[in-house]
């Protein structure tokens, strides 16, 4: 079954600690589940403290691999490809993969435009995810903030 959605976020004026809180909100307030993938342990530590201290007048419900009841975490965050929060929302960091995309009814794949590594990787996931057969968008960051679909 092919993924639903695939959604390229391009980060060329915020950094993934500036703009992936913005989307979990809309994530949580559509009342879905999210599972984001991150390449190491260190990636994962710093998301958990952004989305715990990015606006203290918001909370984001979430918690990261190693806890001790990730089945109820609205965000999970982890390194690994297991589908521990039932989550219909993936998203995808800094070049990860993942080869359980299909599992899931959207993906957010977030790339920071200013490596050129990632843009890479991301080019290379974009020719893969095609294959894929599901509805892709391309996002850039437009100039005031915000997301304008460019594909």
């Amino acid at each position: 079954m092919p993924v639903a959605d695939i959604r390229f976020y391009h980060l060329q004026r915020q950094t993934l600690e500036e703009a992936l809180p913005k989307l979990m909100e809309r994530v949580v307030d559509a009342g879905l589940c999210a599972h984001i993938k991150v390449p190491d342990r260190g990636m994962m530590e710093t998301l958990n403290k952004v989305l715990w201290d990015y606006d203290p007048a918001s909370f984001l419900p979430h918690d990261m691999e190693g806890c001790e009841h990730p089945e109820e975490q609205m965000i999970y965050l982890s390194t690994g490809d297991e589908k521990l929060n039932g989550a219909s929302v993936l998203v995808l960091v800094d070049a990860v993969a993942s080869p359980n995309v299909a599992d899931y009814d959207r993906c957010l794949y977030m790339f920071d435009g200013r490596n050129e590594d990632i843009v890479a990787a991301a080019r290379e996931a974009w020719k893969g995810f095609k294959e894929l057969g599901g509805e892709m968008s391309y996002w850039q960051q437009r100039e005031m903030g915000g997301w304008e679909q460019k594909a």
